[in-house]
C-alpha cells in the first residue's frame, strides 16, 4: 500500500515534533493518538480500541507497540521499521511492554511527553503506563504538541480537504434528489454514503447525522428512523471525508413550502456566516471570527448564546479543557476552520434552518400548521431560540 504522503513530508512533521521535543527538554514523546501517529508516520488502522503507542524519541527514533493483529496494519501503512508487539491475553500489563522500550531507549531519569488525551488511553490503560514509569523517569502532559502542527496544513494536505468538500457536495446532492415525501430516511442515507464512496471517499470520522419531524433539531446521531412526510422539515449534517480529512456541512430540506420564518432564520445564518468568513484572515484569532457574527446579528434583534464551539480541519472539534484556548488561538495560513450556524424556532412547529439551501417542494397545509403551532405557542414569549443564537420576532 502507497503512503497518502511523501516520505520527506512525513519526516519533516516528525523533524517539527523533536525540535519541540529538544526545545522543551523532553527525551521522548509517547504518542497514543491515532490522528497523531497517522500524521507523522502514515499509520493506519482502527486498533487504536486497543493499547498501542508510537515511541518518538528527541534523537528522531520510532517503535511502535501494539497487537499482533496489527503488525501487518503498521508495515504496510506506515514508514515505521521497528514494530514491538505486546501479548494480549489475561492479566497482561502492557505499561511494562512501554516501559522496557523507554529503558532500552535511554529514558531512565529523563523527563517524557504524554499524549494524556487520546481515546485509546483509558483510565485503566493510563494507569499501566503511569505504574510502569513511576520513580524511573518525570513525565508531563503533551497532548497537544502534534495537534497544534496539524493546525497548518501543507499543499498535499489542503487539496485532500478539497476532494472531502466535493464529496460532501456530491452527498447532498444526492440527499436532495431523494429527500421526498414517502422516501425513508435510511434510503437518503445510502444515497449519500454511496456517493461518497463513489467518489474515491473514506468512512467519515463520525455518523451521518439524519431527523425529520419532531427529530429534525436533534443534533446528534440516534438510532431508529422514520419516513418523510408531504410536509415535512428534514435536517442533515455530513461530511466527505477523503484519506481522513475531512469538509463538513449542515442543511435543511423541506418537503413543503418555507415559512417566513425559515427564510428569515436562513438569511440571518448565511449574512453571520459571511461576517465570520470576512473576518477569517491570518492573523485574526478564533475569538475574533466569533465576535464578527455577533457584531452582524446583534444589530438585527438576534442575540447570542453565551457559547459556541469551534471545529478546526480535519474535522476534529477542540476538547473542552482547550476552548477557552481556543478564542486566542491565532489563525495562521493554511489553517482551515468549519463554521456553521443553526437557528431553531422553540415551539411545537420544530421550526429549524442551517445556513444552507432551503428546498421548496409543494404542499397544501404546511403554513397553516405552522400558524397552529404559533397559537400553541404564544405563551412561550414570542420568542424564536437558536443552539448557538437567538431571533426575537417583532411583536
Amino acid at each position: 500500500m502507497a503512503l497518502h504522503f511523501t516520505e520527506q513530508e512525513l519526516k519533516s512533521r516528525r523533524d517539527r515534533v523533536v525540535a519541540e521535543l529538544q526545545a522543551s527538554g523532553l527525551a521522548a514523546l509517547l504518542v497514543f493518538r491515532q490522528e497523531s501517529m497517522y500524521y507523522l508516520t502514515g499509520y493506519d488502522t482502527t486498533g487504536y480500541s486497543q493499547f498501542q503507542c508510537l515511541y518518538l524519541g528527541a534523537d528522531g527514533r520510532l517503535v511502535l507497540l501494539t497487537r499482533s493483529a496489527d503488525l501487518r496494519q503498521a508495515r504496510l501503512t506506515s514508514v515505521v521499521e521497528d514494530i514491538r508487539i505486546w501479548v494480549d491475553r489475561a492479566g497482561v500489563d502492557p505499561g511494562q511492554d512501554l516501559w522496557a522500550i523507554m529503558e532500552e531507549q535511554g529514558c531512565r531519569g529523563q523527563r517524557v511527553g504524554v499524549e494524556l488525551e487520546a481515546w485509546c488511553l483509558t483510565g485503566k490503560r493510563w494507569e499501566y503506563v503511569r505504574a510502569a514509569m513511576e520513580g524511573k523517569c518525570e513525565w508531563e502532559d503533551q497532548s497537544e504538541l502534534v495537534s497544534r502542527l496539524r493546525l497548518v496544513k501543507s499543499d498535499a494536505e489542503i487539496e485532500y480537504v478539497r476532494q472531502a468538500a466535493a464529496l460532501a457536495d456530491d452527498a447532498y446532492l444526492a440527499a436532495q434528489r431523494t429527500a421526498t415525501a414517502g422516501t425513508p430516511e435510511q434510503d437518503i442515507l445510502a444515497a449519500m454514503t454511496s456517493a461518497v464512496f463513489q467518489g474515491g471517499g473514506d468512512y467519515t470520522a463520525t455518523r451521518f447525522i439524519i431527523g425529520s419531524d419532531e427529530n429534525a433539531l436533534m443534533v446528534r446521531n440516534f438510532t431508529g428512523y422514520r419516513t418523510l412526510g408531504d410536509n415535512d422539515q428534514l435536517q442533515l449534517e455530513f461530511g466527505g471525508a477523503y484519506r481522513h480529512y475531512h469538509s463538513c456541512l449542515m442543511r435543511t430540506i423541506l418537503t413543503g413550502e418555507p415559512d417566513p420564518r425559515h427564510v428569515a432564520m436562513h438569511a440571518a445564518c448565511a449574512e453571520a456566516l459571511q461576517a465570520c468568513k470576512d473576518a477569517c484572515r491570518p492573523g485574526a484569532t478564533f475569538g475574533d471570527i466569533f465576535q464578527a457574527h455577533g457584531r452582524f446579528l446583534r444589530p438585527r434583534r438576534v442575540r447570542r448564546a453565551q457559547a459556541q464551539r469551534l471545529r478546526l480541519q480535519p474535522g476534529r472539534p477542540l476538547p473542552a479543557d482547550v476552548d477557552g484556548l481556543a478564542h486566542d488561538l491565532p489563525r495562521q495560513p493554511g489553517c482551515g476552520a468549519a463554521q456553521h450556524g443553526h437557528l431553531h424556532a422553540h415551539d411545537p412547529a420544530g421550526l429549524g434552518q442551517q445556513a444552507g439551501d432551503v428546498r421548496r417542494r409543494h404542499c397544501a397545509d404546511h403554513r397553516q400548521r405552522l400558524r397552529d403551532a404559533d397559537q400553541a405557542g404564544a405563551g412561550a414569549g414570542g420568542e424564536l431560540n437558536q443552539s448557538q443564537s437567538e431571533i426575537r420576532r417583532d411583536t
